[in-house]
């Protein structure tokens, strides 16, 4: 089956008066000022803008961060209904990453609460192409549907036309804000989609079919596809033992984009277990459903790429993709088994749960064949980085540099990254009398001690980041913001930050 790919809203950028604006509904921000709500749009006339403010008293909507408040179109206002949606009060200390989140939030909270309605208008404090990114990119994450296997999907259609009242200098923003918003979307729908029709050959297939697209082809987009034969001739042990207990066999895809003018390159390695049932060392029942998302990292890899391409950003990229599924059988691998990575260093099963380091180690070692001049990989990991950061914030560890900016770029993004170390001692723990490293250690630190395993296959002197997305790639709790349920899409956004930070520097 192929995958499914979920549409989005077609975005344009209105001007002039937002009461103007000829859409179903009119969505206008509003502040927390001390007499109560203030209207925040820019640009709308002071008799609509008093009407709305009258309304937002009559109601008791305060303009608090998130709130929303629907209420019938006063005079003067084009549109059907307006929302009223709450930015909070003005930051005091005008940190304008915490300015563009908020716009990001309310945004993505209107548009998810917005049912049957085909045309919104956004009146926002849109200045610039900055601003006007973020709530677009809110808006357009918001209204996110995965409906593929819905009998009645039709029911369930989205909002079809945004309109982004902004000046002509934020058209910029717009556009790149589409582009990306699309890449986290398409990602969330590998995420989202169920396991018996993503695996392996067919997650290799939508990238291929993806890269065939004219925008990616335009770009030169390569993909080149690794199977189980060649990668066991190839010496990919750990992507042949963690795939060996499934009838539907690993796959190591590499994407390359190569603009003529780039002169810095990035590597992307994605862990890709399209589903992990623990293999032998099986997990609990309860939630193992949501062991589908185990293969967010590869997702966003792969879609960081699709979007860096289309913006044209002159940076070389390659993901690799690490895709396998977990399963055990009587042809699964065992605790005690040794696996010989690829580049030769052997790893002693102790647990077959701990698989995604393995083919993340595979994927590793090829990444640095080719000396990139940084190396991020992106995994669901470990439920130790739920259990340190919770459900909302990454963890990033690997050299100074390289995690400063990825910190950086989350700052930009607005998907939160927190640094962590990675403790010289945490790699006593995978000591084995049997092979150079055991591929589990204890439960102390484990999202650090996960990092420092890692770290045994990046060479001396390399750039490199580990992104332990396990948590804020997959969102199983009440949808928030412009996060909806199931997969988010993380962390997709701060990859191709990353990749503009490089461009600049």
């Amino acid at each position: 089956m192929a995958t499914p790919r979920t549409s989005l809203p077609t975005i344009t950028r209105a001007s002039g008066d937002p009461a103007s604006a000829t859409a179903d509904v009119l969505v206008v921000a509003t502040r927390s000022g001390d007499d109560g709500a203030v209207v925040a749009a820019e640009g709308l006339a002071k008799k609509p803008a008093a009407a709305l403010t009258a309304a937002a008293a009559a109601v008791g909507h305060t303009g608090k961060a998130g709130s929303t408040a629907r209420i019938p179109a006063p005079a003067g206002v084009r549109a059907a209904s307006v929302v009223l949606v709450g930015l909070g009060a003005p930051a005091a200390d005008e940190d304008a990453a915490k300015t563009l989140e908020s716009l990001r939030r309310a945004s993505g909270s209107v548009l998810r609460s917005l049912s049957e309605v085909e045309s919104v208008a956004l009146a926002f404090p849109v200045t610039n192409a900055a601003s006007a990114e973020a709530v677009a990119t809110g808006a357009l994450l918001g209204s996110y549907r995965y409906t593929a296997y819905l009998s009645d999907a039709e029911s369930k259609t989205p909002v079809s036309t945004l309109a982004v009242v902004a000046p002509a200098a934020a058209q910029s923003g717009l556009d790149r804000a589409e582009s990306v918003a699309r890449a986290a979307a398409d990602a969330r729908d590998l995420v989202n989609q169920p396991p018996l029709d993503l695996y392996p050959e067919t997650f290799a297939q939508a990238v291929v079919d993806q890269a065939a697209q004219p925008e990616h082809k335009k770009a030169k987009v390569r993909v080149e596809v690794i199977d189980e034969d060649t990668l066991r001739q190839r010496g990919f042990g750990g992507l042949i033992g963690v795939g060996s207990g499934s009838t539907r066999g690993p796959r190591l895809v590499k994407i390359t984009y190569s603009p003529r003018k780039a002169s810095t390159h990035l590597a992307l390695v994605g862990k890709g277990i399209t589903f992990d049932s623990g293999g032998v060392s099986l997990k609990p029942a309860a939630k193992m459903e949501e062991m589908k998302s185990d293969m967010a990292g590869a997702a966003a890899a792969a879609q960081a790429l699709f979007a860096i391409a289309r913006l044209g950003l002159p940076v070389r990229v390659t993901a690799w993709l690490a895709l396998a599924e977990n399963m055990p059988s009587g042809s699964a691998q065992r605790p005690a088994d040794v696996l010989r990575i690829y580049g030769g260093k052997t790893v002693e099963v102790t647990n077959t749960d701990a698989e995604g380091r393995l083919v993340l180690a595979d994927a590793l070692v090829a990444a640095q064949e080719e000396s990139p001049d940084l190396i991020v990989d992106i995994a669901t990991l470990t439920g130790a980085q739920i259990v340190a950061l919770g459900a909302r914030t990454s963890g990033v560890m690997g050299t100074d540099s390289a995690r400063n900016r990825v910190v950086l770029a989350s700052e930009a993004s607005g998907e939160p990254f927190w640094p962590m170390p990675i403790p010289e001692e945490m790699i006593r723990s995978f000591d084995s009398t049997t092979a150079d490293l055991t591929n589990a250690g204890g439960r102390a630190g484990g999202m650090l001690a996960a990092a420092a395993f890692l770290q045994e296959f990046v060479e001396d002197g390399v750039e490199w980041a580990h992104l332990d997305i396990a948590g804020p790639s997959y969102n199983a709790e009440a949808p928030h913001g412009y996060t909806v349920k199931g997969g988010t899409g993380v962390p997709v956004r701060t990859l191709v930050e990353l990749a503009d930070l490089l461009a600049g520097a």
